[in-house]
């Protein structure tokens, strides 16, 4: 039997104390939702939103639990703002802050520390893409970036082609597919296919209500990873609806 589906907003660097207001109308345009919801806003929003119509979580945090480290948030401040996730290895991320597999590993077991579900995301470049290096890339990101210890309750992955974040382009479903597969096989392959089957794989990439569904009907697909549709109500509730 298939996890039930998630559906994730990434806010990035989106988003005031107003935009309360846009959870509060997406809360009564779904008041049951057909799926589970969660909702990443910047740092500064977590502890304000939490407690409210939907699960809140945070876009990174540090792989240790306090210290002199300017400008981090560890994993158990999130938790104690009232998040219960945490986005890591994001490639902006891995880009734009240089994070490493082995970084996104140690913010995945603080996660867990913490109480917190880890979702982790992979993904390739263009040019890995184009050089047919897309599963190779995507493998050594998951044997290197999940630590030991995952289950089904902990660990989330989101499958976000680099070229496809914010582009309006997204894979063919083939592609989707063929990538989507090959997590569950590699995720069973060492935790076991009990757990694996367990671990909900989500997409993310130019994400929209117009092509939801279609991308929710794909085997191994159990939700989505949105990013700019997740700020406005209509787009993502269009996406939440789509995952009935």
């Amino acid at each position: 039997m298939s996890p039930r589906t998630l559906v994730a907003g990434n806010w990035k660097m989106n988003g005031l104390k107003a935009s309360s207001a846009m959870l509060e109308e997406l809360a009564r345009a779904h008041p049951s939702p057909v799926c589970d919801v969660l909702v990443c806003p910047p740092s500064t929003l977590v502890a304000a939103f939490a407690g409210g119509a939907f699960p809140i979580g945070g876009q990174d945090c540090h792989w240790k639990a306090s210290g002199a480290h300017t400008g981090d948030i560890s994993a158990e401040m999130l938790a104690d703002a009232g998040a219960s996730a945490v986005i890591i290895g994001h490639s902006e991320r891995r880009a734009d802050h240089g994070e490493t597999d082995a970084m996104v590993s140690n913010k995945t077991e603080a996660a867990w520390r913490a109480g917190l579900v880890a979702v982790v995301c992979v993904g390739e470049t263009e040019a890995e893409r184009d050089a047919g290096e897309t599963l190779a890339r995507i493998g050594s990101q998951l044997a290197a970036s999940i630590p030991d210890g995952a289950t089904a309750a902990n660990l989330v992955v989101a499958y976000e082609p680099v070229w496809a974040i914010g582009t309006g382009r997204t894979p063919s479903l083939e592609e989707i597919a063929e990538v989507h597969d090959f997590m569950r096989k590699t995720l069973s392959d060492r935790f076991g296919a009990d757990i694996a089957g367990g671990v909900r794989l989500l997409y993310g990439g130019s994400v929209k209500p117009s092509n939801a569904a279609e991308i929710f009907a794909i085997k191994n697909v159990n939700g989505a990873l949105v990013g700019g549709a997740s700020l406005k109500a209509e787009d993502f509730g269009g996406i939440i609806s789509a995952a009935g």
